[in-house]
């Protein structure tokens, strides 16, 4: 973010960064942070935002981004998935317009370089770092591996994401995070629907018992007689939902071997990669 703060520190700043990791981990979240932190212009890009089914109409749309990006720099063009845009050109499969596209996005994207005033970043986030193309992973300088949180800072994820929720005494967020591993904040949306559930059953209840009586159906109940989240509600969710990624699943050991190879702080081992080499 420094560049973009104080360009006056810098005389070329950082063109692009990329975030890699198993799914679930905040990438997404990590790149607008970025951008807000750093006072720049957001510019979200898709697939959908610069293919045409008119042939050439890519390039101008990628061409029309940037240009954008500089005029209302400081700017993050943000790409999620960039794998799904920017993977290997030599794919046989690849139609020539999209090849095209890619290498419009890069011709463009190096043009940057020789403006050192213009403080525009590329950032992609990507579960699947392996399926770029080589091109592209060095215009990404910084590549850095957004993993698996360990317990502490699953305690932190867990404290933010119930700030608002009303918790029974029995819930020890430090437990709840130990137990925890690999899971993501799916686990704490479905805990939240014990209690709805168990509102709705009691209504249920009353609306037979007022109708078998011939009495008026009761009002239905509202968000103050919902009952505070339990640890055990937790732990029927923890029962119930899968965890998001395993730290010893085949994916996650091809992340770390590529972290290894191209990933900021890797060890740089010159060992075959078992997906892509």
């Amino acid at each position: 973010m420094l560049p973009l703060q104080r360009p006056e520190l810098f005389c070329k700043g950082c063109k692009g960064i990329l975030l890699f990791g198993p799914p679930g981990t905040g990438k997404t979240m990590l790149a607008k942070a970025v951008a807000t932190e750093a006072g720049a212009n957001f510019i979200n890009i898709s697939m959908s935002s610069i293919t045409s089914k008119w042939f050439g109409e890519g390039e101008k749309y990628v061409k029309a981004v940037f240009s954008l990006a500089s005029k209302i720099s400081p700017s993050v063009i943000f790409i999620d998935e960039v794998d799904s845009m920017l993977g290997r050109r030599e794919n046989p499969g690849e139609h020539e317009a999209m090849r095209k596209m890619k290498n419009e996005f890069m011709v463009n994207w190096d043009g940057l370089r020789t403006k050192d005033k213009e403080r525009v970043l590329v950032l992609g986030a990507t579960n699947r770092p392996f399926d770029l193309d080589e091109a592209v992973i060095r215009r990404f300088p910084r590549r850095l591996m957004v993993n698996l949180p360990d317990a502490s800072n699953r305690e932190k994820i867990l404290k933010v994401i119930l700030a608002k929720e009303e918790l029974g005494q029995d819930t020890d967020l430090a437990s709840l995070a130990n137990m925890t591993d690999g899971y993501s904040g799916s686990l704490c949306v479905t805990a939240a629907h014990y209690p709805i559930r168990e509102i709705l059953e009691k209504e249920k209840k009353e609306k037979n018992v007022a109708k078998s009586e011939g009495r008026p159906e009761p009002a239905l109940h509202g968000s103050e007689d919902v009952r505070p989240l339990s640890l055990d509600d937790f732990k029927s969710a923890h029962e119930q939902v899968c965890a998001s990624v395993s730290s010893d699943s085949a994916n996650m050991n091809e992340l770390v071997q590529w972290n290894d190879l191209y990933g900021e702080g890797g060890s740089r081992k010159k060992k075959a990669l078992s997906y892509f080499m």
